[in-house]
């Protein structure tokens, strides 16, 4: 069984326990097992509380972040591992396995042009030193390949698998993301095959980031590739409802993903959950 995961953009644009706690019971009820908290602003998220509610509902919880536009970590990778390490801190105090989402660069910053070997090369010294500092915390690193709109730094399962190879970190993860593969993979077979040794977190998100089963995407193969390489780890609906100003414009969320922002939960759960089961997958 997969734990089947939502991230709460699909309910407020931050970790707002005040207004995720009255949907929990539903949520249970769609098979939900797991939260993602959206780690803009780090310091800001009640590790104490989140753990006592995480704990009341039996729910795992992931926190996830994109690096700050201003930060570059190639020329100062201590500015990115300083924005780091309260993230690790609020990962190991919330009881969750990894940190995921873009933790080597910034959402929606690009140079215009294909990674240098320098900015590779720096990259990979700035991982290397990230892994170590969250393997002191007890919490793994996930690295999310994002389409080329978004980064130009790794785009694809197999380019993420080539990074961590080089690097060497046995606490460094691959996080995949349907929206993402959508543009960049030959198909959902070669990039989850391409990440499988190292895959250990899933976003599935409709290709225009609204109601999955509404969009472009092709769930049936995106499940059976996802069944094919034996993955077990969690599955998690990634939805732009409600995102934070400060993501937003890297994101480009201009207008609303879904007409009805509650058709996510209440007809993409379903939908996911179904999706899967016809692909010999079980989602909760």
């Amino acid at each position: 069984m997969n734990t089947f995961g939502l991230h709460t953009f699909a309910i407020a644009p931050v970790w707002d326990l005040s207004r995720i706690e009255p949907q929990m019971d539903r949520l249970k009820e769609l098979g939900v097992g797991l939260l993602e908290i959206p780690l803009l602003r780090p310091r800001e998220i009640d590790t104490r509380r989140t753990r006592s509610f995480a704990g009341h509902y039996g729910v795992e919880l992931i926190p996830s972040l994109g690096l700050p536009r201003a930060l570059d970590i190639g020329a100062h990778p201590q500015d990115g591992l300083d924005f780091l390490e309260p993230a690790f801190r609020v990962c190991e105090e919330v009881g969750s396995f990894g940190l995921a989402g873009v933790t080597y660069g910034s959402i929606g910053k690009t140079t215009g042009r294909a990674a240098t070997t320098r900015e590779i090369d720096g990259m990979c010294r700035f991982l290397e030193r990230a892994a170590k500092a969250a393997r002191s915390h007890g919490v793994k690193l996930g690295i999310e390949p994002c389409n080329r709109y978004e980064t130009h730094l790794i785009n694809r399962g197999i380019d993420a698998a080539r990074i961590i190879e080089r690097i060497g970190a046995d606490n460094i993860f691959i996080h995949l993301d349907t929206y993402h593969m959508h543009i960049e993979e030959e198909s959902f077979g070669a990039g989850f095959e391409a990440a499988a040794p190292y895959l250990g977190y899933v976003h599935v998100s409709e290709a225009n980031r609204g109601v999955p089963g509404r969009g472009m995407l092709n769930w049936q193969a995106c499940m059976k590739a996802i069944a094919d390489i034996g993955y077990e780890g969690p599955i998690t609906l990634e939805s732009m409802n409600h995102v934070d100003q400060d993501i937003a414009g890297g994101l480009a969320i201009w207008r609303p993903v879904a007409e009805d922002p509650r058709d996510v939960i209440e007809v993409g759960l379903p939908f996911l959950r179904e999706t899967a089961r016809a692909a010999g997958l079980q989602l909760g």
